[in-house]
């Protein structure tokens, strides 16, 4: 404005000491800008501002504008003062104020949606945990519901017949076998190193096969060996562990009249069935606690999750190789 009104005043002073025709219109009309030119009395020359204005002032400040008075003409062509309204100041105040707040609200509802997404992705983990610990819990009570409900059902006579007998030890065996897995698990991770020692896995895989033969028999399912002997360096109990559940789960998840084939030699046990297999997509995730890749038979996905913690702790390699509705094959290299 200060820029404006000196142009103005130099055009005042050069068309009087000039005797030039000062030309008003078009040169200083703005629709940015109003103009007056004021005589020593103070009143209007010439000019598109409206209201009364103190030339006593250098600068006016109104609602939505403001007004400057220059005196710099010196009373030139008879003009004392000029006086020039502005328009843009407030304009482009008001238009700042407006793109703060469009960019406040846009760098807002960024923030927010990384910040969603974030909390989803955080937040998925623990909820997937969660959801498996609820399915635990429930899958739990299931199995242990299964093999007590048969017991008191067998013990409902006075007199037991072989069938209930029968029926009774394989339902304890199968209690018995959840509470060493959860045991396992949750109190006696860290077996102590004083029972570690050379043992025949041979031994134990006669021993444990006597356990698993009524479940076999249950469902028809015929059992071949080929073991050498074979000893290594390992606590008794968590090469059970190991055993009981690869060899549960061929029973388990095999069909009616299936096979099983267990091999050691050459530093390996092999446990290969006729069952329902394993699909290619959840190959890598069999081994997560519990994680099931069937709901069509019991357990709880601890099974192999244990198979896997020791296997880690004694460096033991395991592979796996399954076919869906032909069979799986576990092989563990010591």
């Amino acid at each position: 404005m200060k820029n404006i009104a000196s142009i103005i005043s130099s055009k005042i002073i050069y068309a009087h000491m000039s005797g030039t025709k000062l030309a008003v219109t078009g040169s200083f009309e703005s629709k940015n800008y109003k103009l007056a030119f004021y005589d020593e009395t103070g009143k209007k020359i010439f000019g598109n501002i409206e209201e009364e204005i103190d030339l006593t002032k250098d600068i006016i400040e109104e609602k939505e504008n403001f007004i400057l008075v220059d005196r710099s003409t010196f009373g030139h062509l008879g003009i004392s003062a000029i006086a020039i309204k502005e328009h843009l100041y407030f304009k482009q105040i008001k238009r700042l104020e407006i793109n703060i707040i469009l960019l406040f609200f846009l760098i807002y509802s960024i923030i927010a949606i990384v910040g969603f997404y974030l909390a989803k992705l955080f937040i998925k983990p623990i909820k997937e945990e969660r959801d498996k610990l609820n399915n635990f819990i429930k899958d739990t009570t299931h199995e242990l519901n299964t093999p007590i409900s048969a017991i008191l059902m067998s013990t409902e006579s006075e007199e037991l017949n072989s069938k209930q007998i029968e029926r009774i030890r394989l339902s304890a065996k199968r209690v018995s076998e959840i509470y060493k897995d959860l045991t396992y698990v949750f109190l006696q991770k860290d077996v102590e190193q004083k029972d570690l020692k050379e043992i025949s896995l041979v031994e134990i895989i006669d021993e444990q096969l006597k356990y698993f033969e009524p479940l076999a028999t249950k469902k028809r399912i015929k059992i071949t060996l080929d073991l050498e002997e074979f000893s290594y360096k390992i606590v008794k109990d968590e090469f059970i562990r190991l055993f009981n559940n690869l060899l549960s789960n061929a029973i388990k998840y095999n069909k009616m009249n299936g096979e099983i084939t267990i091999v050691l030699k050459d530093n390996k046990l092999i446990i290969k069935d006729t069952g329902i297999g394993i699909k290619k997509s959840e190959m890598a995730d069999i081994f997560k606690r519990y994680y099931r890749a069937t709901s069509l038979q019991g357990g709880f996905g601890l099974g192999l999750n244990i198979v896997s913690q020791i296997c880690k702790k004694y460096n033991i390699k395991i592979e796996i190789d399954s076919i869906l509705n032909e069979g799986t094959e576990i092989r563990v290299l010591f």
